[in-house]
């Protein structure tokens, strides 16, 4: 069994949230794995319960505590249990856990660990790359959400040290559709890549994640397919998997 902590700014986090990870260690290992995600704030919230989005320092806060629950749990049954989103690392600037805390990737689907793997597999499968002396000059551009873009450009340039003819562009789109709060690529829409990529230079191909366009219909969230984004950008347009390999 697997669980989800959505935390709420001054509802159940500070020492909610002490108490609820004490109650739960209890389950462990029996229980594998408890994630902490921060409440998803679209623009709207007419009528609904005033919601706030964490700060750099509560995220801190939130860390810390998950950090030494992992300590205990890990010494108690051999595993780290509790585990904070990718979100909250990247809101308090802090560096992400290793991949031996992730304790095999069980809450990837919450969005605990994605960045980590994503990095580690990125790298590995470019150390394995060798040069092409004969490679022709190469452009390309690659969209995300704003959680994901700085580990994105960094992946991107050190691909570009090794392979210097290829020019990755990475473009940060911000989410007017359903608010700058909702930082994932996975809930950026059609009408936010074309407005705001259509000025930008492109190169031969638009790369996108997987987790933007739903698999069957290959559209995004309000209802703009591949084609129309391709045909409006005139590019031509990739779904790449989430792997790092695939990337």
């Amino acid at each position: 069994m697997n669980g989800q902590i959505v935390l709420c700014k001054g509802v159940n986090d500070g020492k909610e949230l002490a108490y609820t990870i004490e109650q739960l260690s209890k389950y462990a290992p029996v229980m594998q794995s408890v994630s902490v995600v921060p409440v998803g704030l679209s623009k709207y919230r007419d009528g609904l319960y005033p919601l706030e989005p964490f700060t750099k320092e509560d995220a801190c806060e939130v860390i810390d505590l998950i950090e030494k629950w992992q300590t205990i749990n890990y010494e108690r049954h051999g595993i780290h249990f509790i585990h904070a989103s990718d979100e909250f690392y990247t809101l308090a600037e802090r560096e992400l856990p290793e991949e031996e805390r992730y304790d095999g990737y069980t809450q990837l689907e919450n969005g605990v660990g994605m960045i980590r793997l994503l990095m580690d597999e990125f790298r590995e499968a470019l150390a394995k790359e060798k040069k092409h002396p004969f490679m022709r000059k190469k452009e390309c551009a690659i969209a995300t959400g704003r959680l994901a873009a700085p580990f994105i450009r960094m992946l991107c340039q050190e691909f570009m040290e090794k392979f210097p003819k290829v020019t990755v562009h990475v473009y940060e789109i911000r989410n007017d559709f359903f608010g700058e709060k909702i930082t994932v690529s996975g809930l950026i829409t059609g009408q936010d890549l074309m407005a705001q990529l259509k000025e930008q230079p492109l190169g031969s191909h638009l790369l996108l994640p997987q987790n933007m366009v739903r698999a069957e219909e290959q559209d995004f969230l309000d209802d703009v397919t591949v084609a129309q984004l391709s045909d409006a950008l005139q590019v031509k347009v990739d779904i790449v998997k989430s792997s790092g390999q695939d990337l």
